[in-house]
């Protein structure tokens, strides 16, 4: 008789938290996300293999007290722009996810930063071949004889790779086209991807070796392939920017071994990434004086104090139209709530406007010191009122009109005096500046949203 064929069995895996299912559904029963699940090749059977999440070489129990911190420390990467959102660089045995979109720089970064090391490092290109990556390290004058290179997307050739090298800093790019032959779905699905770097986890643990992966974004900005991804990993560090203008920004989305509020920042050119020294220049460079809706705020990112020039524009929206809310760099579902405390606590009718609203030079910011300067910028915008040349403003705004202290108001005050800016808007309840610069500075303080705007001279 004929062997009796086996029947290929498969399931559905969301692609965001990677929940099984036998079935495909529209939406996943375990995190609620909508058209996330995709059909994988189940791995059961007696050839499936159970990858460990922790190495096996780790000892039992271990008073606290006893445990080493030596081993923890942060190694420089070479970049200071990078030590700096990394709390001092890689740490040996961790593992970190770098996400951004195509083009933005990431493997420029990686490789800027594998010339940079002393030590002998591995990049594997899983995407272009040897010859390209060599074209680029020559423009970036980024060869060395202990940096290596390997093109491939097989994991256990190179596991292999890594056992003949032992590099003590390894570069996947990307994770998405690894291939374990060892298991049944098939390359870039979920279930390749959550295995592939489980057993890169294992092997950085193991060998005590940094390992960085290269991660694709979706169309949303967030990273591709399953959430427990993200999980695994030890940091993720996501690249941002414009591919219209030259900065790059990068951020800590999650950090094991420091602070998650650094923010690093690259300039694009030729050479390859440069650190930016100066920021608050760069943004304020083109700056024009005396154009109604125009607001300068003193920002801060992590510890770093940075300036930044808020536009607003208004434009009558068309009768039966929702009215449109457009921000780029600054969070829009903040603008909206701040267009609406301004038309009710600050008298400033924006209902039936149009309202845009940017932070200038590709600058991305969220924190709530933007508010006011937002509110101040589109009261400019619509009594085309300018504000003055000389004004920084920075301070969260209520729902009640109220203006609220934000952190590190002293940095602020004195970035912006640095730049020349001579009376600046602050809440009320702020500390007092610097010694250095307390002579320098006329600090207007306010306590309501209608305060504010009398101070700037932007209302009616």
């Amino acid at each position: 008789m004929a062997a009796k064929s086996s029947k290929i069995k498969t399931l559905f895996a969301c692609s965001e938290c990677g929940a099984q299912t036998p079935k495909w559904a529209g939406r996943c029963t375990e995190c609620g996300d909508w058209n996330t699940l995709v059909e994988e090749i189940a791995g059961g059977g007696a050839d499936a293999q159970v990858i460990p999440l922790a190495p096996t070489n780790r000892s039992g129990p271990t008073r606290i007290g006893e445990v080493r911190t030596d081993t923890a420390r942060p190694i420089s990467t070479g970049i200071a722009e990078l030590d700096i959102v990394l709390g001092g660089g890689l740490v040996a045995g961790s593992v970190t996810l770098l996400g951004g979109e195509p083009g933005i720089g990431k493997s420029t970064l990686l490789l800027q930063l594998l010339a940079a090391r002393a030590d002998t490092t591995l990049y594997v290109s899983a995407e272009e071949s040897a010859t390209q990556v060599r074209l680029r390290a020559e423009r970036l004058d980024a060869i060395r004889p202990d940096l290596w290179l390997h093109a491939e997307t097989s994991l256990p050739h190179v596991i292999a790779a890594i056992d003949q090298i032992r590099p003590e800093l390894v570069v996947i790019d990307s994770i998405q086209t690894m291939v374990d032959p060892d298991l049944t779905s098939a390359p870039g699905s979920v279930g390749q991807v959550r295995g592939c770097a489980h057993r890169l986890v294992n092997e950085a643990k193991e060998r005590n070796i940094a390992i960085v992966l290269v991660g694709h974004v979706t169309k949303d900005g967030n990273l591709a392939g399953p959430r427990v991804l993200e999980h695994v990993v030890d940091t993720v560090l996501q690249f941002e920017g414009d591919r219209h203008h030259a900065l790059r920004l990068l951020r800590a989305v999650k950090h094991r071994f420091g602070p998650t509020n650094e923010l690093g920042l690259f300039e694009m050119v030729g050479a390859g990434l440069v650190a930016v020294p100066d920021p608050s220049t760069m943004f304020l460079a083109d700056r024009r004086t005396g154009i109604p809706g125009s607001a300068v705020v003193p920002t801060m990112e992590g510890r770093r104090p940075i300036v930044v020039e808020l536009q607003a524009l208004t434009s009558p929206g068309m009768e039966n139209v929702p009215k449109r809310r457009s921000a780029q760099g600054i969070d829009g579902g903040r603008l909206s709530m701040l267009m609406a405390v301004l038309g009710r606590r600050g008298r400033v009718m924006v209902g039936d406007q149009d309202v845009y609203a940017s932070a200038a030079g590709g600058a991305k910011i969220t924190e709530p010191g933007l508010d006011l300067g937002i509110c101040l910028a589109v009261a400019s915008a619509m009594n085309d009122v300018p504000l003055p040349a000389d004004m920084a403003v920075f301070g969260e705004v209520g729902l009640g009109g109220e203006v609220r202290q934000v952190g590190h108001a002293p940095r602020r005050v004195t970035e912006a005096s640095r730049l020349g800016f001579r009376r600046i808007i602050v809440p009320a309840k702020s500390p007092e500046p610097d010694d250095d610069v307390a002579g320098s500075v006329r600090l207007l303080r306010v306590s309501t949203l209608t305060e504010a705007l009398r101070a700037a001279g932007v209302n009616e």
